[in-house]
Order: structure tokens, then C-alpha cells, then sequence
């Protein structure tokens, strides 16, 4: 079957040309003039000697570019690899040759790292740039890849890619290894955002806080893709700074904020008086666990519904999700219209219902990657017996309701007894004088690993003592459970969607 994921432009483009796209500092973008650029651009791989199949890498962070960039790369029947702006050269340069890339386009402020994995990978860089210096030795503006005519008016004429080709490249975060990129397929990434914006209602005159990562599955698929697809448009914000985001909501008229637990803790501490936010109709929840003392606050204070799902880098986004009318607190919802889900013992042997028949939560359906590139072992593993084993340790309850209790990884075994890290945050994030925990584990001798608590203090509240929290744990838990350790930091290392890094907490 013919299909390509840029119809989705295209389409929104044809029946609403003048309909915002989005936002960007003030100023507004058409439809039809992301349509007609994106052509341009596919054309512009092509004539620079790309061929359909190609990977092309953006290393961007969110910018109005990068919307052009990709669904012209997907124009021209092109595979779109999205990067981390932050990353180092070394890493830069594992991704480039790990997938084969064939060019880069970066951005002017990172241009450094990027311009020596380039060199090392022996591909052409291309900088977008707001400056008027010339550019680094050896790169080329982004300008040169805009052909002077598109494929063919209106919109490009977009490659005749099949439906499970290969569309998006998304490397997982490589926390066991070396990163793996899932390829996702041109309908798994249309069938995701079209059964996912039509679970919370997306709507033609939405517009939708783009804080999100464009790189990161969520921000893409959850985000652009959504909006795209349903004719929204896109307030887009570079990077997370509460009073930014405040700022956007309020100037562009947001309806929608799609955020993690982390973005909507912070959003929820900021100040509202003054501010005109009467347009906000839904928040969506993602990417980590989302804490009850969180989704209260931050409904009590904008007055709509979190709405928290689940999906991971190799589902294209979603898995499941809670919706509008039917919901439950600390719930990822149910999955997904055409995905199936189940919990399953280390057996592969599906367990029933109930809060004590935790196991591996897995998956399968028309979201499901076709595998890691160039891993068949590895694919072979996660993909075995039709489902895809996530690592996630969850259950089901009596209703469908599908409960994540915590990463396979991040699970500590006390004394022999299991003890989920996050059963214990939900606990922290309920005192008063704590803004932000993790749970890890440590070796111990004795009983294996012991629990350790790493907190960060509220203002006010600097007295507030490791013993403090010890003791008020021991009032809320059972003796296994409660941490013997408390580590006080000034902030919790996060990832570039402001994803706790337990990994990184392990290691110090």
C-alpha cells in the first residue's frame, strides 16, 4: 500500500491553506506555506543527489525549520533521524554512521560538536542560522538545501513511499547499552497520532503548547504530528522555562498542554494572577510517571483534565491513554483503538487482573516498530512471541485500567522483597517541604540493595533533615519499604524532556 506520513501536511494544507500552523516569537506561519517550503526542500535533497530511502538528520532544537526539514525529508521519500542539540561529538557521530546518514542540519549556537562528528562521519553539515556572520568553515546555510521550484505544486509531490516503510528513526536513550534506533513506519506514525487525537478531542482551532522536544518521540508524534493531522496549530517554545511557557499560553491563545510530570509540577508553582488563560481546555501527561500530589495541584490550579497515557520510543508514541470521560487517578488509561496490552510473568505467561499480579507490561498493534536497524538479535528480543516486551513492570485492573508500577531496572530488591520506587515518591511528593524525590536503589551487603530517597527541598523549608524524612515515611509504609538513606540535592538531574535521569543518580 502507497502511503506517506507527509499527506497529513499536505492534506490540512489543501483544506485549510490559510489556517496558522504556528507560533514562533510573535510571529505566525500559514499551512500553506509550510506546505510549499517543505516541497522546496524536498526538492532540494533530491537535487543535491539524495535518494528516496536516505536517512537525513536533524539536530534541532524546536524551531519553525524543523517542521520544514522533516516533512520535506518525508516529502522526498526520505528516512528522518531527530537529534538531541545537546549532544556531544562522539555521540553525534555513533548516530550518524550507526544509521547511515547521509547529511546533517544543525543549528548555528551547536554547530562545534556537530561540524566534528560531521568531519568524522564524512557527511555535509547544514546550519539553520538567525545571524549575519558567516558561517563555520566547511558548513552550508540551510538555505541552500530550498530548491528555487518545488516537486510539483501544490505542496511537492510527495513520494509514492510504501506504508511500512520506514519513516522516522527515534534512537532509545541507551541506558543499557548503546542507543538503538527504532524505525517507524510511515502508517504506525499516521495511525498514532490520528487514533491518539481523536481519544482527547483534537480540534481544527486548538492551539498546542510545543515545549516538548521535537526530537523526542513524544514531541514529534504527540505534538507535531497531532496537530498537523487535525489542522491545529503550534505555539512553539524552544526550551522549558516556566515564565516562557507562561508567557506563550497566554499570548497565543493555547488550548492544549502537552507536557511531563516535571513541566506541569513547574507550571503549576507559577503565578497566574493577571494572566488570561481562559482558552486552556486539556493537559496531556507523558514520558514518566505522573505523581496524584501533582495532577491535583495542577487541576486545582488551571481548573481542566490531566489526561496522563503511556507509550514508549518504539510504539510511536502511544499505547494507551486516558480518556475525557473515563479515567483514573495514577492510570495510564487503556490502550489505544487497534492495540492490545497485557502483563505478562517472566514466562511470557499473561497474568490476571489485579493489583498483586504485577509482571512486564506488553504490547502489540499497528503502533509497534518494525524493529532497531541493523539489530536483529536485539530486535528479535524485544519483538519475541508478537509482542513487544517494554521492561516496564505494571498491572491491570478489573475495569481495563492498565497501572505502571515502575521500570523493570528501576525496581529494588530489599531482603527479597520487591519494592517499586515509585510507590514511595508518590509518598515524598506528598510532604509539604518536598518538591522533588527519586527512589533508587544501592548495593548493600546484608540485603541486597537498600532503598535511598533523593529529594529536593521546597523553599522554607532548608531544616527539613534526613531524619525527617525517614520518620515520615515509617508512618506511611511498611518496614521493607521506606528508605534507610536520604540524599538532599539542590535540583534532580533531568533529561531533555525533563525525564528524571535515575541512571544518573545511580552513578553518583
Amino acid at each position: 500500500m502507497s502511503f506517506n506520513l507527509a499527506t497529513i501536511l499536505n492534506e490540512t494544507a489543501l483544506a485549510t491553506p490559510d489556517a496558522t500552523i504556528h507560533t514562533f516569537m510573535g510571529m505566525t506561519t500559514r499551512y500553506q506555506d509550510v506546505d510549499e517550503q517543505s516541497g522546496r526542500f524536498a526538492a532540494g535533497l533530491i537535487e543535491s543527489g539524495l535518494r528516496p530511502g536516505q536517512v537525513v538528520a536533524l539536530q534541532l532544537p524546536n524551531l519553525p525549520q524543523f517542521l520544514v526539514a522533516y516533512f520535506g525529508a518525508l516529502k522526498a521519500g526520505m528516512v528522518v533521524l531527530p537529534l538531541n542539540p545537546l549532544l556531544k561529538a562522539p555521540e553525534i557521530e555513533y548516530h550518524l554512521t550507526d544509521s547511515s546518514a547521509a547529511l546533517l542540519i544543525g543549528f548555528d549556537s551547536f554547530h562545534a560538536e556537530a561540524a566534528k562528528a560531521c568531519e568524522l562521519a564524512g557527511i555535509p553539515l547544514y546550519l539553520v542560522s538567525f545571524s549575519q556572520d558567516a558561517l563555520p568553515d566547511g558548513a552550508r546555510p540551510f538555505a541552500d538545501l530550498i530548491s528555487a521550484a518545488e516537486l510539483d505544486a501544490p505542496g511537492g509531490d510527495i513520494r509514492a513511499s510504501n506504508a511500512d516503510d520506514t519513516a522516522v528513526l527515534i534512537y532509545t536513550s541507551g541506558t543499557t547499552g548503546k542507543p538503538k534506533g527504532a524505525e517507524l513506519t510511515h502508517f504506525e506514525l499516521y495511525m498514532n497520532c490520528s487514533v491518539s487525537g481523536q481519544l482527547f478531542g483534537a480540534r481544527p482551532d486548538d492551539v498546542t503548547l510545543a515545549v516538548l522536544p521535537f526530537f523526542h518521540v513524544f514531541g514529534l508524534s504527540s505534538v507535531i504530528n497531532v496537530s498537523v493531522r487535525y489542522g491545529g496549530g503550534l505555539s512553539i517554545v524552544p526550551r522549558f522555562e516556566p515564565g516562557a511557557v507562561m508567557d506563550a499560553l497566554e499570548r497565543d491563545r493555547c488550548s492544549v498542554i502537552a507536557g511531563v510530570p516535571t513541566m506541569l509540577q513547574a507550571i503549576a508553582q507559577q503565578d497566574t494572577d493577571g494572566r488570561d488563560l481562559s482558552r486552556l481546555r486539556v493537559a496531556v501527561s507523558g514520558g514518566a510517571s505522573l505523581p496524584e500530589d501533582v495532577l491535583s495541584k495542577f487541576e486545582a490550579k488551571f481548573g481542566i483534565r490531566v489526561l496522563e497515557g503511556y507509550g514508549l520510543s518504539e510504539t510511536a508514541s502511544t499505547a494507551s491513554f486516558n480518556r475525557p470521560d473515563d479515567r483514573r487517578a495514577l492510570s495510564v488509561g487503556k490502550p489505544i483503538w487497534g492495540v492490545q496490552m497485557r502483563v505478562a510473568d517472566d514466562q511470557d505467561r499473561p497474568l490476571p487482573a489485579g493489583q498483586d499480579s504485577v509482571g512486564e507490561i506488553q504490547i502489540r498493534g499497528h503502533n509497534v516498530m518494525k524493529g532497531y536497524l541493523g539489530k536483529p538479535e536485539a530486535s528479535e528480543s524485544a519483538l519475541r512471541g508478537g509482542w513487544l516486551h517494554t521492561g516496564d513492570l505494571g498491572y491491570r485492573d478489573a475495569d481495563g485500567f492498565y497501572f505502571i508500577v515502575d521500570r523493570a531496572k528501576d525496581l529494588v530488591i530489599r531482603g527479597g522483597y520487591n519494592v517499586y520506587p515509585r510507590e514511595i515518591e508518590e509518598v515524598l511528593f506528598a510532604h509539604p517541604g518536598i518538591a522533588e524525590a527519586a527512589v533508587i536503589g544501592k548495593p548493600d551487603d546484608r540485603l541486597g540493595e537498600e532503598v535511598v530517597a533523593v529529594v529536593v527541598r521546597r523553599p522554607g523549608f532548608d531544616d527539613l533533615s534526613a531524619a525527617d524524612v525517614i520518620a515520615y515515611c515509617k508512618e506511611m509504609m511498611a518496614a521493607y519499604k521506606y528508605p534507610r538513606e536520604v540524599r538532599f540535592l539542590p535540583e534532580l538531574p533531568k533529561g531533555p524532556t525533563g525525564k528524571i535521569l535515575k541512571n544518573v543518580l545511580r552513578d553518583g
